[in-house]
């Protein structure tokens, strides 16, 4: 990982949409998280439901994935790190 050779400064608006960025990818992790945990309720009280409820479930992962990815791939480009 190439992190950058001087120190990086940030403006209060870089900042700020930083944190945006970052309290959005809280809510959608939180959001997708709430289905799994719901879907895990749903199969505890109706077992019959395991097959829908397993894609559901499986559905989460890579989108949870993504949206860390991307405040990943976001933060590292406003601090100037490269792969």
């Amino acid at each position: 990982m190439g992190l950058p050779s001087q120190p990086v400064t940030l403006s209060v608006e870089q900042i700020d949409e930083l944190n945006k960025k970052l309290a959005f990818m809280r809510h959608d992790v939180n959001n997708h998280v709430s289905l799994m945990m719901a879907a895990i309720e749903l199969i505890q009280y109706k077992p019959d439901m395991l097959e829908k409820m397993l894609q559901s479930l499986m559905d989460q992962m890579p989108k949870i994935t993504g949206c860390v990815g991307n405040f990943s791939g976001e933060f590292e480009k406003t601090l100037g790190i490269t792969r």
